[in-house]
């Protein structure tokens, strides 16, 4: 007899928007530095930086450059005419309060723009300044982020139980014949699992456990805490050099309780912004100082993963060229986002790794040492690739 077939690992769909275009958002209570952090990850002044709440209320957006070793490594290699890296789009939401999910502040507004990202940088406060007021009165970081978690869910219940009251006002007359009503009725229940997850297990939808089948309902419902999030403490420049804050093991301790998993980044606006104000060559004489170095670069990196992204190349004389995809896509959607015809119209890819470029030292070598490979249809991207697309006319 011939051997079983192994059986195919049904993929895995991704929470979120299918889409290479994503964004993140900067969150956090009023004056814990968001909007002077937004600043100097973008290096502009759109952010408005107050010592009083509400400073902030329009959101602003900026794309950020993506920090990569290999891209400058390729850059080197081909010196082309053009250099285009990767980019995460970051957008600085105004600060939320204790109330928000009701409409106090300016809550409703503020949560549909959170709504509107893709994943959260979640600010948190960690240093005492007599001169910075809290909103709180106080600093403490785990009420804070007990604040943030709190009105994220509610608005998530909120928008859950009126989704389901819709569902089950027009399920009322559903049969168990026809497959329209079938699915119906698994959706009603995909959505009450949804809200036993946010109400009964206290657990932020991210974190929940889903079959694709519910990630599907899930992705549809746009819901806050669906989202990916990376806390980034704020410290003193004092504590962010000598790594050391008392606050730091129990935000430790209170994400491994509540969101286990999350990234959690410390970092401090007050170096950063000293940083800014230097040359280029004082910045990197400073960064030499122990525990002096800048987290900007970390944090941008870790947003981009956050939302399932990842790039591959395209390199030559003229341009070197780093695409953003999500984390699975196929050969035929990764040419795609260059030109929809390379899609419509595919025929191959050809495809060489970036560690394989690096060690031949030219794509001649690598094809000569048969590590070029042509991938059809079904090959999945990963990061890092440099690819060169062939299409039919």
């Amino acid at each position: 007899m011939p051997p079983k077939k192994a059986p195919v690992q049904e993929k895995r769909v991704l929470l979120g928007r299918p889409s290479n275009n994503l964004k993140i958002g900067i969150v956090g209570l009023p004056n814990v530095g968001k909007s002077s952090f937004f600043n100097l990850l973008s290096d502009t002044d759109l952010g408005k930086a107050a010592n009083f709440p509400y400073a902030t209320i329009n959101p602003e957006e900026a794309r950020i450059p993506v920090p990569d070793g290999r891209f400058e490594w390729l850059c080197d290699l081909y010196k082309p005419a053009s250099r285009v890296p990767a980019f995460l789009t970051c957008i600085d939401i105004a600060g939320l309060t204790a109330g928000a999910s009701t409409g106090a502040g300016l809550g409703n507004a503020f949560l549909s723009h959170v709504r509107a990202v893709d994943g959260i940088f979640q600010v948190v406060r960690a240093f005492d300044d007599p001169e910075v007021t809290h909103v709180e009165g106080d600093v403490d970081p785990l009420r804070d982020m007990e604040i943030i978690q709190t009105e994220l869910r509610l608005k998530d219940i909120e928008w859950v139980e009126k989704h389901l009251e819709g569902l089950k006002r027009t399920g009322r007359a559903l049969g168990n014949t026809s497959l329209a009503d079938k699915a119906k009725k698994e959706e009603i229940a995909i959505v009450e699992k949804v809200l036993k997850t946010l109400t009964v297990d206290n657990k932020d939808v991210r974190k929940g456990d889903w079959t694709n089948k519910e990630i599907e309902v899930v992705n549809g419902l746009s819901l806050l805490t669906a989202k990916s999030v990376t806390y980034l403490v704020n410290l003193s420049e004092k504590d962010y050099t000598r790594k050391k804050n008392k606050w730091l093991p129990k935000i430790k301790a209170w994400i491994d309780t509540n969101n286990p998993g999350d990234p959690l980044i410390p970092f401090s606006v007050a170096l950063e912004e000293r940083l800014a104000g230097l040359s280029e060559e004082e910045r990197a004489a400073a960064q030499k100082a122990p525990g002096a170095q800048s987290a900007l670069g970390k944090i941008t990196q870790a947003g981009y993963a956050s939302l399932d992204l990842i790039r591959y190349f395209t390199c030559g004389p003229d341009e070197v060229r780093a695409w953003t995809i999500r984390r699975g896509t196929k050969a035929p959607q990764a040419a795609g986002v260059i030109h929809s015809d390379f899609e419509n119209k595919f025929v191959c890819g050809e495809i060489m790794t970036y560690e394989d470029l690096k060690q031949y030292g030219s794509e001649a070598a690598v094809k000569a040492a048969g590590k070029l490979r042509q991938q059809g249809k079904p090959y999945e991207m990963v990061d890092g690739d440099i690819a060169h697309w062939k299409a039919g006319a």
